[in-house]
């Protein structure tokens, strides 16, 4: 973490300096007549954008929430190590693996053989394979998520809140004009003015409020799909019991009573129980049924026999039936229309599905955390506006698997079990699937195809394990300027830069005639270079661009006051050098990033990474032209 680049202040480095004509926020004060982005919506994607623009105080950010404040408990929980990485970019993923309880392994429990009617552990997987991500997969109440996302946005320069009670009721489109041309009508909820309507324009919009989304509606779209018309109960409880495995995840399956998922929860002592109640017509909704939390633990103990719960209070507890459904864009452009976006939605606002595969939550986020660095690219003028098209693109592919692979596991999870699977001459089907989706449900499976944003794989043999189009996949090395371990991916901040990491060869100690040297010199002189191209007079080098090398000497076998001025840039009001740049290979046995991540160690190469974190371009040293050509298709 790097602080006091423009002087030395007191306090936590994690507040920043304020930015001069904060906006006043408050149940009393007026509402904004113009908006760069508004957001509606303060879940997980929300406030995960926010987050984003509230690092760029000169563009001006609106989120509203329909809610008086933010939610205190329940809702969703599951957080998969793509998403960890995430939050290691915002600052806050130590403070998340400190707090929560962290999956390890899941136990898989099913009818006894010698007696069905009760329920026997067949079986224990790891939950996260190894090397699939330096992160943990982690169960955290939803509410405390926010907190730290809010926490952010306050710490941020902008000091950017949410305006709550408000809430979107329409929105229209004034095509005709570039200047702020979606008109969003806002309805008071606080009960100050209950009912009254305000109107604020904006350039963009984002409809971030959930599966009855009003943004959704307004510019018609409709979630397609299905209902498995099974009625399950959810509840977070704190109770006694003398089943074993209620400290890790379990799936559990009867003979005849259905299924529970028991997922334990931070603190030790709280833990959420998932459980199947009865069939639905097709014609019939769960909450027809009046089910009540006492329907929920009685069947809990039904299915968990021999052993049973003793609930000492419930927590939170709600009755859902599972759907999945998915829209047929994500913005505001009608197929086959040749316009640039002005209303994005994300998250449930576009797709639903089974809580039990744990990836809405996780979905959600990163669907805004692509949508975020775009914003802030066109805002900032830096490209054009045409670039939001990759919005939809790359989000609905991935929500359309996400959809396909949730309906598959939530019927795997309520099937009853085979004779074969009782008796153990099979593993259990829930087993197989469950270790199928592993890298699907660590959210590391996504990968974008390839467009001007996702380079052909020409090159891809110099660095086999950083595929393009997948998540950068950190690995460990050490910081040459002082010795410190550490993961190369954390570097990254959610600060909409993108990212050149240069893997040197062999024989290359950086040396003045070197290909790290000619490729550093060349970036920052030569006028076809991208970092000179498209970084602004009085910016600092590395605002858009940030460069870094990894060498395969350790460090006390390189020069440092050899190493090219990019990667020992002075930035900031005072000019300040910065020694956090050049990286080289572990030399305590963590691991060696080269042979981990399949570098080419005879030629090295350069991996060429997106905002958000994504692999976008993998090249030779000396593959300038095609570097300076792929971010000209980026930037003006």
């Amino acid at each position: 973490m790097q602080f006091y680049k423009n002087g030395f202040r007191g306090g936590s480095p994690d507040i920043k300096p304020a930015a001069p004509n904060r906006r006043n926020r408050g149940i009393n004060e007026p509402l904004p007549e113009k908006v760069d982005v508004l957001i509606s919506g303060t879940g997980p994607a929300g406030l995960c954008l926010a987050a984003q623009l509230s690092q760029f105080p000169e563009i001006e950010t609106m989120i509203t929430e329909r809610m008086p404040s933010n939610i205190i408990k329940g809702k969703a929980d599951g957080i998969n190590t793509r998403t960890m990485e995430m939050f290691q970019a915002f600052g806050f993923a130590d403070k998340v693996k400190r707090e929560t309880y962290w999956v390890n392994q899941t136990a898989f429990w099913m009818p006894d053989p010698k007696n069905p009617e009760h329920i026997k552990r067949v079986g224990r997987v790891q939950d996260v394979a190894d090397d699939s991500s330096e992160m943990p997969h982690i169960l955290i109440n939803q509410a405390r998520l926010h907190e730290l996302f809010l926490e952010v946005m306050k710490n941020s320069p902008s000091r950017l809140e949410p305006d709550y009670s408000w809430e979107v009721v329409g929105l229209t489109i004034d095509p005709t004009t570039d200047d702020h041309p979606v008109t969003v009508t806002l309805r008071d909820a606080s009960g100050v003015n209950w009912g009254a309507t305000r109107t604020v324009r904006a350039n963009y919009v984002v409809g971030c409020d959930g599966a009855h989304s009003a943004v959704r509606k307004a510019i018609g779209g409709e979630l397609h799909g299905d209902a498995a018309h099974q009625a399950w109960g959810v509840m977070d409880i704190l109770a006694n019991t003398d089943f074993p495995d209620v400290r890790q995840k379990c799936l559990i399956s009867s003979a005849t009573e259905g299924n529970v998922l028991i997922l334990p929860r931070e603190g030790g002592y709280v833990f959420r129980m998932y459980v199947e109640l009865d069939k639905l017509r097709p014609d019939e909704k769960a909450a027809h049924r009046k089910f009540t939390q006492d329907d929920m633990i009685a069947a809990a103990n039904r299915i968990i026999k021999p052993y049973s719960i003793d609930v000492k209070e419930v927590v939170w507890w709600s009755i859902y039936d599972i759907g999945h459904s998915i829209t047929d864009r994500f913005d505001d452009v009608p197929e086959g229309v040749d316009r640039d976006p002005r209303v994005f939605t994300a998250g449930d606002a576009c797709h639903t599905h089974s809580p039990k595969a744990g990836q809405g939550m996780n979905v959600s986020m990163q669907d805004t955390f692509n949508l975020g660095w775009k914003l802030v690219h066109v805002l900032q003028g830096r490209a054009n506006p045409s670039l939001l098209r990759s919005y939809s693109k790359e989000r609905l592919t991935e929500a359309k698997r996400l959809v396909e692979t949730d309906h598959k596991w939530s019927r795997v999870m309520s099937a009853p079990t085979t004779q074969a699977e009782r008796d153990g001459t099979e593993e259990p089907r829930i087993i197989r699937q469950f270790k199928d989706n592993l890298e699907f449900t660590g959210g590391t499976a996504v990968k974008y195809d390839t467009s001007y944003l996702f380079a052909a794989s020409t090159h891809q043999a110099l660095a086999k394990g950083e595929e393009i189009g997948r998540r950068f996949h950190s690995a460990p090395v050490v910081r040459v300027s002082d010795a410190k371990q550490m993961q190369l991916g954390h570097v990254a901040e959610a600060d909409a830069r993108w990212r050149i990491y240069a893997f040197a060869a062999q024989s290359d100690s950086s040396n003045p005639g070197s290909a790290i040297h000619k490729l550093a010199d060349w970036l920052e002189t030569n006028p076809n270079s991208p970092i000179v191209k498209h970084t602004r007079k009085g910016e600092d080098i590395d605002t858009v661009i940030d460069f870094r090398a990894v060498f395969q000497q350790t460090f006390d076998q390189l020069a440092y006051e050899n190493m090219p001025s990019l990667l020992k840039p002075k930035t900031g009001k005072l000019g300040l050098q910065d020694h956090e740049k050049v990286f080289c290979v572990d030399h305590k046995g963590v691991g060696d990033i080269f042979a981990m991540r399949g570098i080419n160690r005879e030629k090295g190469c350069m991996v060429v990474v997106r905002p958000d974190q994504y692999v976008a371009h993998v090249l030779p040293l000396d593959g300038v032209d095609e570097l300076a050509a792929y971010f000209a298709g980026v930037f003006r």
